[in-house]
């Protein structure tokens, strides 16, 4: 759920890594072409556990034939960021944020907030939704995952590297838009939601890695997703609308000629609104690479 606005957070609370063997993985990736464009679409997990080998075989093979590097959202750096932050999800008038959750929820928020080691009263000035974000990765690195391991800074630097262009489809602004512009009712929702699911995440994650690593999208697509499955309006929003919106930039881009590696989350990936779903609606055919 765009953990990848807020994973320079995880930063703060993540413990030194240990080496460790690497363990292969081998996640889905799918190609879209015409007679002088090729566009990859991978799958990404936006922060994981050290020690998975997936940026090899055929997910390496299609990236070095790129061109240019696709993704969500080219991350601003960590100044930037924490502004556009501050100006989205900053309330300071009104209602606390602990006064707006249900009262029967404010202890279960409070001793999930604590356990993630940010203290409920320091987020009492910030909108529901920060507060949502901030339980689903806050937490990550005491699960030993690593900001730093996530698909997308490594593609990141890789390009980098080549010289590939990078480019986002969204921007930070629009991002955090997404969120800051539901209805406060509905953030309401997504908090308590996230309360609810917080005991399950350590569970929740190794099962979506594991099912990524495997290559196994309808599995991943349907644990990733279900997490939205108490809030469609946010699933709206968060999926379908911007997988539809996807899809029109990637029949644009098949106009002109070249390779592109598309990097997005896994979840868009997957299920009935999914980014491939979307394409066949534009009568363009999306096909599974083996590898």
């Amino acid at each position: 759920m765009l953990k990848q606005i807020l994973a320079a957070l995880a930063l703060l609370f993540a413990p030194a890594v240990q080496a460790q063997a690497v363990k292969d993985a081998d996640p889905a990736l799918w190609v879209v072409k015409d007679a002088d464009t090729t566009i990859y679409l991978f799958g990404t997990v936006h922060v994981l556990k050290p020690g998975l080998g997936w940026f090899d075989e055929g997910v390496k093979a299609a990236f070095d034939k790129s061109d240019e590097l696709v993704l969500e959202m080219v991350e601003p750096d960590a100044a930037t960021m924490q502004g556009l932050i501050m100006k989205t999800a900053l309330n300071p008038e009104g209602p606390t944020l602990t006064e707006k959750l249900p009262a029967d929820k404010r202890e279960a928020y409070a001793k999930a907030m604590t356990d993630v080691g940010v203290p409920a009263a320091a987020l009492d000035r910030f909108d529901p939704w920060f507060a949502a974000v901030t339980l689903s990765i806050a937490g990550l690195p005491k699960l030993g995952y690593d900001p730093e391991s996530g698909a997308e800074r490594t593609l990141t630097t890789a390009a980098k590297a080549a010289n590939k262009q990078v480019i986002g489809l969204e921007t930070a602004e629009q991002q955090l838009g997404y969120f800051d512009n539901l209805p406060e009712p509905l953030q309401v929702k997504f908090l308590v939601s996230t309360v609810e699911d917080y005991p399950r995440m350590a569970t929740e994650l190794d099962k979506m890695i594991a099912s990524w690593s495997a290559g196994d999208p309808e599995t991943l697509g349907k644990t990733m997703n279900e997490e939205l499955a108490d809030t469609p309006e946010l699933a709206k929003v968060l999926l379908a609308d911007r997988n539809a919106r996807w899809a029109d930039w990637i029949e644009q881009r098949l106009q002109k000629p070249g390779t592109v590696f598309v990097a997005v989350g896994a979840g868009h990936l997957a299920g009935a609104e999914s980014v491939q779903a979307q394409l066949a609606k534009h009568k363009l055919t999306v096909t599974r690479v083996a590898y």
